[in-house]
């Protein structure tokens, strides 16, 4: 089995948006240098520095597939039925959508659970990657200790409120993580990776 991650781009304070859903310059420095770079699959495409291309590409050259809530499916009409990452999308829900113009047609599956949809996007990918958004799923899925890794791209901005990146509710003991796997300075961003210490159900 490959690698299940979980990651976003994060505010300083620890937000992924503010509570507007607005993400202000988080996303700049996706677009703030000359070499460029996009998701496998992916016909976006970003323009970032040499550092930051250069961890996306090698961070996410494995990438099967993406697992997020109804809230970002929502946010972005599941982009247009074409997975911003990967190749399949797997959204947790309890409700999938009726009337869903890309319904049947595109690659997404609506499952009811994060452990459901987790498990069944382990399976699609098999020995390849599966990125868990970073949020109210991501939070679930680390408390359950469904996380080997943390994918943290921060961002130099204050938000004061917002969507919290680890929205894991409270915990019986911390989780912890091992130091930085990898620190990748970029511009406007830093990327960091680390490596889950304790996977248990919290």
């Amino acid at each position: 089995m490959g690698k299940t991650i979980m990651g976003a781009v994060v505010s300083l304070d620890g937000f992924i948006a503010d509570d507007q859903d607005g993400v202000g310059p988080l996303f700049d420095w996706y677009g703030n240098g000359d070499v460029a770079w996009s998701f496998e699959g992916s016909a976006d495409e970003s323009h970032s520095t040499q550092a930051s291309a250069d961890f996306m590409r090698s961070h996410y050259e494995n990438l099967a597939v993406v697992v997020i809530g109804r809230r970002l499916f929502d946010l972005t009409n599941g982009w247009d039925g074409k997975p911003a990452a990967g190749e399949h999308v797997f959204v947790v829900t309890h409700k999938p959508p009726a009337n869903w113009e890309h319904a049947g047609t595109a690659p997404f599956t609506f499952v009811d659970g994060v452990e459901a949809a987790i498990s069944a996007a382990q399976d699609y990918a098999g020995d390849r990657v599966v990125d868990v958004a970073a949020g109210e799923i991501g939070g679930q899925a680390l408390r359950l200790g469904l996380i080997d890794q943390v994918v943290v791209n921060l961002v130099p901005v204050v938000f004061g409120s917002g969507r919290p990146f680890f929205a894991t509710g409270p915990l019986r003991d911390p989780i912890l993580f091992d130091n930085p796997a990898q620190v990748v300075p970029g511009d406007r961003v830093t990327h960091l990776v680390y490596d889950v210490a304790n996977r248990q159900d919290n």
